[in-house]
């Protein structure tokens, strides 16, 4: 058999088995459709961004972002790599997430209140207040679930004060046609759960030191989500814990289908995660110590 028919077969065992010839397709790649190891496109945001909170799409090259201390929409061109034009909606406040459907942007208040600002792209719009009534105090993540015509509201702090919240993390719907909050969650998660699945996946968690003297590490996850997002082509909900450096993925009835680690000197603060149509995923990082980012990757279909 001539050489050259050799190696093109053996290219395409390769390239049938998931690998590449500069290296391989990993586990988590397969998993999530993306290399968070490495983005596609970094954006350094401008410094009034430095604490940005929230991300939403708005077209191919548009988005649109919110920062956890003023009343502002920030509409970002990815092109000119610049904002482009600031919406003031508000008054000053903790704002915390944003989603756009269709001509319509909400806003969501860490205290559970949402903003909806209608025909957002005309100086007249109409600005609707939203008092969902939430348990939780500290609330960050928001997004849109279409197939259940509902925002997700996802709580960062625990529902209540007593030992059976301790582990227990949730996620609320509003629904889109009655302006309600679900009577109960739509999804719960319990945080206790998680290290077991990370510990048969092979998926290494965040560790602490636990007694004095140096004493020994263990595994500790606290799943405090600072963003959400429905996957437009997986429908599947992908979830960032920022105090934690992590990543996960959720099917629709709130099973754990996926989770990994975020490198911190790429994800310095994870605090918004929005999807272009093509599945392209961007995330927002806060600048804290460093400049706010905007990082992009491209969706790789299984």
């Amino acid at each position: 058999m001539p050489r050259s028919t050799i190696f093109h077969a053996v290219l395409l065992c390769l390239l049938l088995a998931g690998c590449t010839v500069n290296g391989t397709t990993s586990t988590a790649q397969i998993a999530s459709g993306y290399d968070l190891r490495s983005p596609t496109t970094t954006f350094v945001l401008p410094d009034m961004l430095h604490e940005v909170s929230g991300l939403t799409d708005i077209d191919a090259h548009t988005v649109a972002c919110v920062q956890d201390e003023n009343g502002i929409i920030f509409f970002y061109d990815l092109e000119e790599q610049a904002i482009v034009r600031q919406l003031e909606f508000h008054l000053d406040g903790d704002y915390e997430g944003i989603t756009r459907i269709g001509k319509m942007i909400y806003i969501l208040r860490s205290d559970g209140t949402i903003y909806g600002v209608e025909n957002y792209d005309d100086p007249n719009f109409i600005l609707h207040t939203y008092t969902t009534g939430i348990p939780a105090a500290n609330n960050e993540g928001l997004c849109h679930d279409p197939v259940n015509n509902r925002l997700l509201i996802a709580c960062k702090s625990k529902l209540g004060k007593g030992p059976e919240y301790k582990d227990k993390r949730a996620i609320y719907g509003f629904d889109l046609k009655t302006k309600e909050l679900s009577t109960h969650p739509v999804f719960e998660f319990d945080v206790q759960k998680m290290p077991e699945f990370a510990l048969l996946h092979k998926i290494d968690l965040p560790m602490r030191t636990k007694g004095k003297n140096g004493g020994t590490e263990e595994a500790v996850l606290k799943f405090k989500a600072s963003a959400i997002g429905v996957h437009p082509i997986r429908k599947q909900l992908y979830v960032l814990s920022a105090a934690d450096h992590m990543f996960f993925i959720f099917d629709l009835e709130g099973e754990l289908l996926h989770m990994e680690p975020l490198d911190p000197r790429v994800f310095n603060k994870a605090e918004g995660i929005t999807f272009m149509e093509n599945g392209d995923m961007l995330i927002t990082n806060e600048g804290q110590d460093h400049r706010p980012t905007l990082l992009r990757f491209n969706y790789q279909k299984p």
